[in-house]
């Protein structure tokens, strides 16, 4: 399988510093040095907080030639930072509802290019009248802010809590740790109903045991095949169900989700 080479001159830079554009969302200080890349992964430190970070090569663009002030290091989305790492930021626009009797920003606009005579309406309104009509446009403009705040909320929870759903009630991979090899694997879990090795993988070897009785396979990686240990574990169906965090920073996520069933 070809792998996407590091991206041009970033491991030429050395310890000079070099800032992200678009910045990544969440981190105040945008002055980065770059440490060292694996085959699907760059880390970064920050150069004021010392904070690494895993960047995904997908992610990197090109490099600017001119380094004044900084060196630039451009992506190919918006990130975020959260939950350790980092994420394809989402814009969400919501539309706030239209009251009663009023039109649409767009179509009033077309409209109002139209020249049109304002219609002239006579009408006369009690006291009482007026004091309910007023009592229910206030009501009404009530009920429309607390429903754009729901929206607001439900979507922003969505956005920064995203999770896997398993519904799988066997979750002893929650037992298993990033240094665990098919020895600690097999006495926690037992023995495995079969095992696949990935194929044309190069140097990086991936092992997956297949538990039947649990419902999922026990995902393993290393150089060579007498030294391998857990990175996390995914369904029947490949979808990933647990990663863990490895010594050098970031988690073992997006190793998983690159697997495919058909690659073994």
């Amino acid at each position: 399988m070809s792998l996407p080479p590091i991206p041009p001159a970033l491991d030429q830079l050395g310890g000079r510093p070099f800032s992200f554009y678009p910045a990544i969302l969440h981190i105040e200080h945008n002055e980065w040095i770059y440490r060292k890349a694996t085959w699907s992964e760059i880390l970064v430190e920050n150069a004021k907080t010392h904070q690494e970070l895993w960047i995904p090569r997908r992610f990197l663009g090109e490099v600017s030639r001119i380094d004044d002030p900084v060196t630039i290091v451009g992506l190919t989305k918006e990130l975020e930072y959260k939950s350790g790492t980092v994420w394809p930021h989402q814009r969400r626009v919501i539309e706030l509802p239209v009251a009663v009797g009023e039109r649409p920003l767009t179509m009033a606009a077309e409209e109002g290019a139209r020249p049109r005579p304002a219609p002239v309406v006579g009408i006369r309104l009690e006291g009482g009248a007026e004091s309910r009509i007023g009592r229910l446009i206030v009501t009404s403009l009530v009920l429309g802010v607390v429903a754009c705040i729901m929206v607001v909320t439900v979507t922003r929870e969505g956005t920064l809590r995203p999770r896997v759903v398993y519904s799988n009630k066997d979750q002893a991979f929650l037992e298993l740790k990033y240094n665990d090899d098919i020895h600690a694997i097999r006495l926690k879990l037992g023995q495995p109903a079969s095992e696949r090795w990935r194929q044309n993988s190069g140097e990086i070897q991936y092992q997956a045991l297949w538990y039947p009785q649990r419902a999922y396979y026990v995902v393993l990686m290393g150089m060579d095949r007498k030294a391998m240990h857990y990175i996390g574990a995914v369904d029947q169906d490949w979808n990933m169900v647990h990663s863990v965090s490895i010594p050098s920073g970031g988690t073992t996520a997006p190793l998983l989700r690159g697997l495919k069933n058909k690659q073994f």
